[in-house]
């Protein structure tokens, strides 16, 4: 199911209706959901959704969702055709982290949750053209098969690191702030290290939320450059939404796994990455050559 929510997908639309009925909540006011801890979600075999809708059963009195956010969720998921559940984290009491942005997750997600308030339970049908559109047979599913998801928005993940500023050492470039007090760039100064051939992680926010664990899902904002002062390859600041990364090896450059390990949620880290444990002698790209050394700024929002 993970793979499902971080899924990329082509589809730019969102659009339901179910059980033929053209009411507000698309048919939505059929389905049963249990009050339990971790809630029985009912659904009518042949469910059919022609555009996205949801239904709030009960309405937080938390932050509104915006697009762009990142919000902590307790989910169920049923195949509308099947009426058969093929997800469910309120059984492994693991919430997932995801981000309201069609580059991160499927459209169906971003529209059924935008406006909706932390707190909130709420109903969505998903049709294909706003869900996968092709059939996934690890979950069971058609191509044609609408999703139905129960979700309990349980927080909006902080959108930056707060807490107690720390100083970088002298010999590492200055991390430049924009207006919002966003990492904008690493600038390069008289005292800064002509190079950089060790690893190495500095706390210039000390957080104060869980330490962070290897195989945890990462809920982030970053900056990458190339060190010293060099290119600026990537910004999720810039795209102005977080990102999700699992903390696993294979998945994430050695760096990061080895130097974010053990930190501090809430915190803001500068990682100096040599290629040995970055992308080697190959580089990666146009922009980031082989042997480059690189440097990034990361706000770690969540971790789950």
């Amino acid at each position: 199911m993970r793979r499902l929510l971080v899924a990329t997908v082509a589809a730019t639309s969102l659009v339901l209706a179910g059980c033929g009925s053209d009411d507000a909540s698309g048919g939505l006011g059929d389905i049963k959901v249990s009050t339990d801890t971790k809630p029985k979600v009912t659904v009518g075999k042949d469910f059919k959704a022609t555009k996205t809708s949801s239904k709030v059963l009960t309405a937080g009195s938390g932050d509104e969702l915006a697009e762009g956010d990142a919000v902590k969720v307790n989910y169920v998921a049923i195949n509308g055709r099947t009426g058969k559940e093929f997800d469910n984290s309120f059984t492994s009491d693991k919430p997932l982290t995801l981000t309201l942005a069609e580059t991160s997750i499927l459209p169906g997600f971003v529209k059924g949750l935008k406006g909706k308030t932390v707190g909130s339970r709420v109903l969505v049908a998903i049709p294909p053209k706003d869900g996968f559109g092709q059939a996934q047979a690890e979950l069971g599913m058609k191509k044609d098969d609408t999703m139905v998801f129960l979700f309990d928005i349980i927080a909006k993940v902080p959108e930056i690191a707060s807490g107690k500023a720390k100083a970088l050492p002298k010999d590492l470039p200055k991390l430049i702030l924009d207006s919002n007090k966003q990492p904008s760039k690493f600038k390069k100064t008289s005292k800064t290290a002509a190079k950089a051939t060790k690893a190495s992680s500095h706390v210039v926010i000390q957080g104060t939320g869980p330490t962070i664990k290897l195989g945890q899902t990462l809920s982030v904002h970053y900056l990458g450059q190339i060190y010293p002062a060099g290119k600026t390859f990537d910004s999720s600041w810039a795209r102005k939404a977080p990102s999700s990364f699992a903390l696993a090896e294979g998945q994430l450059i050695k760096c990061w796994t080895d130097e974010l390990v053990g930190q501090k949620v809430g915190s803001r880290v500068v990682l100096v990455c040599p290629a040995d444990v970055a992308y080697g002698k190959e580089g990666s790209g146009e922009d980031i050559k082989g042997g480059d050394t690189l440097i990034f700024s990361i706000d770690l929002l969540d971790a789950s």
